[in-house]
C-alpha cells in the first residue's frame, strides 16, 4: 500500500511538472520594444517569493539533481540525535539572527525541514520575510524515508 501510494505522488509530480513546463514554453516573448531602456528608471520589482510546501520525495528529488542546501531547523540535541547527510543546524528559534551569517545566498535553493513539519514552516515563511526568494518546507524527518546520520 506504502508503495501504492508512493508511486500516486511520483505519478502527481510528474504531471504537475509536465504541466509547468508546457506553460512555460506557451509564454510570449517579451518584445524588446516593451522593455525599460531609461538606466535610470527604477527597477521594476519582482513578485515576492511565497511559501511552498513540498513532499519528502520530491525534496529528495531535488537534492538528487541540484545544489541545494539543506537546513535543519530543529534543536542541537535533535540534530545530533540523526539528521539528513550535509544538513545545516539553524534552530528556528535563531533564524532571524543567524540566517543571513550561515546562509548569505538569498537566492540558493534552501530546503527546509524539521521534525513534524510545524518549525520547518514557520523557518521557511521566516526566511522568505528576510528576502530568501528560493525557499521550500518539506515537512519533518518523520516522514523521510531516505537515509539518515547520527554523531
Amino acid at each position: 500500500m506504502r508503495k501504492v501510494n508512493k508511486m500516486k505522488r511520483l505519478v502527481a509530480m510528474v504531471v504537475v511538472l509536465m504541466v509547468l513546463l508546457t506553460l512555460v514554453s506557451c509564454a510570449p516573448a517579451a518584445d524588446q520594444n516593451d522593455r525599460e531602456t531609461d538606466h535610470n528608471a527604477v527597477e521594476e520589482k519582482t513578485e515576492p517569493a511565497q511559501y511552498i510546501r513540498i513532499s519528502a520525495e520530491e525534496a529528495k528529488a531535488m537534492m538528487d539533481s541540484k545544489a541545494v542546501i539543506i537546513l535543519d531547523v530543529r534543536t542541537e540535541e535533535e540534530f545530533a540525535e540523526r539528521r539528513i547527510e550535509g544538513a545545516i543546524l539553524i534552530p528556528d528559534y535563531a533564524i532571524k539572527e543567524l540566517a543571513e551569517e550561515k546562509l548569505p545566498d538569498k537566492e540558493a535553493l534552501i530546503l527546509v525541514y524539521c521534525r513534524t513539519g510545524r518549525r520547518s514552516e514557520n523557518a521557511s515563511r521566516d526566511l522568505i520575510d528576510l528576502g530568501y526568494t528560493n525557499v521550500y518546507d518539506f515537512g519533518g524527518i518523520v516522514d523521510w524515508d531516505y537515509e539518515v546520520f547520527s554523531e
